[in-house]
């Protein structure tokens, strides 16, 4: 049997990725979510937790559990913290990514990820599938979601990559406004790549 097809859904905060993967879900597409699993490591890799707190400064495990609230506000304003953050957490993941995509035995499978192109993850899928929004009902849906502020919402987009850039370079791109029906989109994705593994 050899190797899964691969393939990246990825699109900025509020863009809508985790509902994309819901549906592939369904259709017994294996997702692997590369957010989750930063924040797995983060909460439970001794090491790992070690690091963070000396490159914060910080004790983030006051309480037990990671303070997530004070780590989001010291890496989204500064912007070399968050880049030692990710070369600290991103290996892991992809490793584990890497492990997990083997044991799958499935034509393809998911990796979910915010920051599939900034952190290097692109490398290990086939192909990419970006999930758009309109800037507007993204922020609404973080600040929903998160209970976030409207200033910290448009600061964590400010932080990720445009969607004019992501779009040049996926493979496939989502539009997941209200008035957008997603499902569509996503069955031609899934016949599209089950193609693709046949030939």
């Amino acid at each position: 049997m050899k190797d899964a097809f691969k393939l990246g859904v990825t699109g900025g905060i509020g863009s809508g990725k985790t509902s994309v993967c819901r549906v592939f879900d369904v259709l017994r597409v294996p997702v692997f979510s590369a957010d989750r699993e930063a924040r797995e490591i983060m909460e439970n890799d001794i090491e790992v937790m070690s690091s963070l707190n000396t490159i914060t400064g910080k004790d983030l495990y006051v309480t037990g559990s990671l303070d997530r609230v004070e780590l989001a506000s010291i890496i989204f304003n500064d912007r070399a913290i968050l880049e030692k953050v990710n070369l600290l957490v991103h290996p892991i993941v992809f490793n584990r990514y890497c492990k997990w995509a083997l044991v799958q035995k499935v034509p393809y499978v998911i990796m979910e990820a915010a920051i599939l192109f900034e952190s290097g993850a692109s490398k290990y899928v086939d192909r990419v599938a970006t999930v758009v929004a309109p800037v507007e009902q993204r922020v609404k849906r973080v600040i929903h979601r998160n209970k976030l502020s409207r200033e910290q919402v448009v600061e964590r987009i400010k932080n990720q990559m445009d969607d004019e850039m992501r779009i040049k370079l996926s493979d496939y791109v989502i539009n997941n406004s209200e008035n957008d029906m997603i499902i569509p989109a996503i069955l031609k994705i899934h016949d599209d790549i089950l193609n693709l593994t046949k030939s």
